[in-house]
């Protein structure tokens, strides 16, 4: 097999060069253009955040919500860090889920569903053995702060504190369905359910206007 001229290698390493310089150009043209295009989007006024939307929100305070996107208004809306911003939310109480959208060319929609009340959740103040103070309670054993102007009707759950794990509330919680299942019909006799020992659970139920501990 005849070996390559000393030309033939000038042409191979020419062309081999020439490859390189142009891919070197696209590269550099490519990384200048996304800085532009970056600084563009980040410093035009028509970016800036001028919307925030909420969806789902019936029960969560919308204040709560305005105040963890309060730094990012009249700002680009592609510097807004969504994630953190995101984490934030999660940690408002009424919410389960949140997920973040940027809109073009200036809106946020936050889109999030909330938690389910089941019951009252009725707890101690810390300072008095003997006074209690009311807050929501869903299936997680999260507790939710009570909204104002709502009403609902749902059994009082006593033997939860603040001081415990959401799974140590949970299992309170779960305890506390399981006897109202199957109590069935006679459920709505139960005024309050204290699962302090979620094994041996304690009710108060009203009957003719009476109250029994059993």
């Amino acid at each position: 097999m005849p070996r390559p001229t000393a030309s033939a290698k000038q042409r191979l390493n020419w062309r081999l060069w020439l490859r390189i310089v142009i891919w070197a150009g696209v590269f550099t043209g490519a990384a200048w253009g996304g800085r532009e295009v970056r600084s563009f989007l980040l410093r035009d006024p028509q970016f800036d955040l001028q919307s925030l939307e909420i969806r789902g929100a019936r029960y969560t305070s919308r204040p709560r919500i305005q105040t963890v996107f309060a730094p990012d208004f009249d700002k680009s809306v592609f510097s807004a860090p969504l994630d953190e911003r995101r984490r934030h939310v999660l940690a408002i109480d009424w919410v389960r889920t949140a997920s973040l959208t940027r809109i073009w060319p200036n809106r946020v929609v936050l889109t999030l569903t909330e938690r389910t009340p089941v019951a009252f959740a009725k707890l101690p103040v810390a300072v008095s053995q003997m006074r209690h103070w009311l807050a929501l309670i869903d299936h997680d054993g999260v507790l939710l702060s009570i909204p104002q102007r709502v009403r609902f009707s749902l059994p009082v759950l006593s033997g939860v504190t603040e001081d415990q794990t959401d799974e140590d509330r949970r299992v309170r919680v779960a305890a506390m369905q399981h006897l109202l299942a199957d109590l069935g019909p006679q459920a709505k006799d139960v005024s309050e359910i204290n699962a302090s020992n979620p094994r041996e659970i304690r009710i108060v139920a009203d009957v003719d206007g009476h109250a029994y501990s059993l």
